[in-house]
C-alpha cells in the first residue's frame, strides 16, 4: 500500500488501515494506523482533485455583501418619520 512515517516509532512504516481523503485545501492524502503502535499516521500526497465538469458550468456565486440588485437603504430617513 503506502509508506509513511511514525512519529512515535521514529521509522518509515506500512500504512495499515490506510484510506485516502482530500483535504480543505484539495489535495489528497493518506490516513492510517502504525501497525507496530497504533498511532495515527498522515501522508500528504501529491496534487490538487481535478475538478468535476458540472460544477464549471454552475454560475459562479458572489460572495456577501457584493449584491448589485436594488439594495435596501442603509437607515430610513429621518424626515419621514419625525412628527409634523
Amino acid at each position: 500500500m503506502s509508506e509513511g512515517y511514525c512519529v512515535k516509532c521514529k521509522a518509515k512504516k506500512e500504512i495499515a488501515e490506510a484510506v485516502e481523503e482530500v483535504m480543505k485545501n484539495g489535495r489528497k492524502a493518506i490516513k492510517g494506523k502504525c501497525p507496530t503502535c497504533g498511532v495515527v499516521m498522515f501522508k500528504i500526497l501529491g496534487g490538487k482533485v481535478a475538478a468535476s465538469s458540472s460544477s464549471s458550468s454552475a454560475p459562479a456565486a458572489q460572495p456577501p455583501g457584493t449584491e448589485t440588485a436594488n439594495p435596501a437603504p442603509a437607515s430610513p430617513d429621518p424626515a419621514a418619520s419625525s412628527p409634523a
